[in-house]
């Protein structure tokens, strides 16, 4: 997959907040059309890293370059720009509960676009659709269960038929079928529309399901990447550990009370 064209290039990103070094001097390229899965345990770095590629934070140092545009320097309005070819499914779906399903999938379209009202239904319609949710428009998020509504937020992020999907945690808090059908989506969509996407897990059913290619975060580094064949024969001890979920390896998980506040500001 690494063949094909970048569309974020990561360079020695630096982040540190309070003192403290959280990003560690990141070196990382998502290419048009892949999967790319960024994983690691909690504090691992790899929220804030997500948070530089949407444009969130700006790096202390390095860069983050979206399609050829290094955006930490750009003014809000460049930046604005090029995060209308941007789509996110947050971990909660984040959608608004007041709102319907159909009313939340028209926000992005409302608010950034001019089209006609009619047209707008006809598109919600059709992202109901590719997320198999079709009848399901006048319902509020109360009325309907948690895969349906991560399918939800899925059928928002696509609603402005985006270049790049982010992903924060897309699977967590559902059960192994829901989860399977999310993961389906994801790689469905990325054929049928071609869209590049950054996933940030540590689900390994997931990664492994979804991935074409792996990063993994430890302590703000990339200790290993490449694609899951290559992750799950890594020698990295640390990857290793991880994959397995073994609580004895080099990743310990007992901790003074000063280090365990420490990994909850990470």
């Amino acid at each position: 997959m690494n063949a094909g064209e970048p569309i974020i290039v990561v360079k020695d990103l630096v982040k540190s907040f309070d003192g403290r070094r959280v990003l560690d001097g990141i070196n990382l390229t998502a290419y048009k059309g892949e999967t790319l899965v960024i994983m690691g345990g909690s504090g691992c770095g790899k929220s804030t890293l997500l948070r530089h590629m949407i444009g969130v934070h700006k790096p202390d140092s390095g860069s983050v370059t979206v399609k050829g545009k290094n955006i930490s320097s750009l003014q809000e309005e460049e930046l604005d720009e090029i995060k209308k070819s941007f789509g996110m499914l947050f971990q909660s779906a984040a959608l608004l509960d007041y709102l319907t399903v159909e009313e939340n999938i028209t926000l992005p379209l409302a608010e950034h676009t001019d089209l006609d009202p009619d047209i707008i239904k006809i598109m919600v319609k059709m992202k109901l659709e590719l997320v198999g949710l079709s009848g399901f428009q006048d319902l509020k998020p109360s009325q309907i269960s948690g895969g349906m509504k991560k399918r939800v937020g899925l059928a928002r992020a696509i609603a402005m038929d985006p270049e790049i999907i982010f992903y924060d945690e897309p699977t967590a808090g559902l059960d192994p079928i829901v989860a399977a059908v999310i993961d389906k989506l994801i790689v469905d969509l990325s054929k049928k529309l071609m869209i590049t996407s950054v996933v940030v897990t540590h689900d390994m059913q997931s990664v492994f399901r979804i991935a074409d290619r792996v990063a993994m975060l430890y302590k703000g580094k990339v200790v290993e990447h490449g694609t899951p064949p290559e992750i799950r024969s890594s020698d990295n001890p640390l990857v290793k550990q991880f994959i397995e979920g073994n609580p004895d390896g080099p990743v310990s998980f007992i901790q003074s009370g000063d280090d365990y506040l420490k990994d909850l500001m990470k």
